[in-house]
């Protein structure tokens, strides 16, 4: 409960809009890598297939993570040019560096499922 918790205030700390798109990557992988599993010794085409999206998606994820990163630092280079606010930089440089965690988060979690599928399929 308390990891919830901490996870859910760190996703809105990060931005909700980002970090939504991130959670939308992490879970279209997720689907991706499960989907590729269940058809690795049935249908190898589909494997590939799944391999190929989950290759996308998570690159996908990554990029929106660094996208929000970029947005972070704006934001507090801004609030710090505006009012010399301290506060405010420290804001923006969290979301900053929460977006490209939760995307590289995604981008190593879909990488391993990528790593392992191709280690499985059979040889063609």
């Amino acid at each position: 409960m308390i990891l919830l918790n901490i996870f859910t205030e760190r996703f809105n700390e990060g931005g909700p809009f980002i970090m939504s798109l991130i959670l939308i990557c992490f879970i279209l992988a997720l689907i991706f890598i499960t989907k590729g599993f269940l058809n690795i010794s049935e249908d190898p085409k589909t494997t590939k297939k799944m391999i190929s999206l989950t290759i996308d998606v998570s690159l996908l994820g990554l990029v929106i993570g660094f996208l929000g990163a970029v947005l972070g630092l704006i934001e507090a280079f801004d609030t710090l040019e505006a009012v010399n606010n301290i506060d405010g930089m420290a804001s923006g440089l969290k979301t900053s560096f929460l977006t490209t965690v939760f995307g590289a988060f995604t981008f190593i979690i879909s990488r391993m499922g990528i790593v392992i599928l191709r280690a499985m399929q059979k040889q063609e």
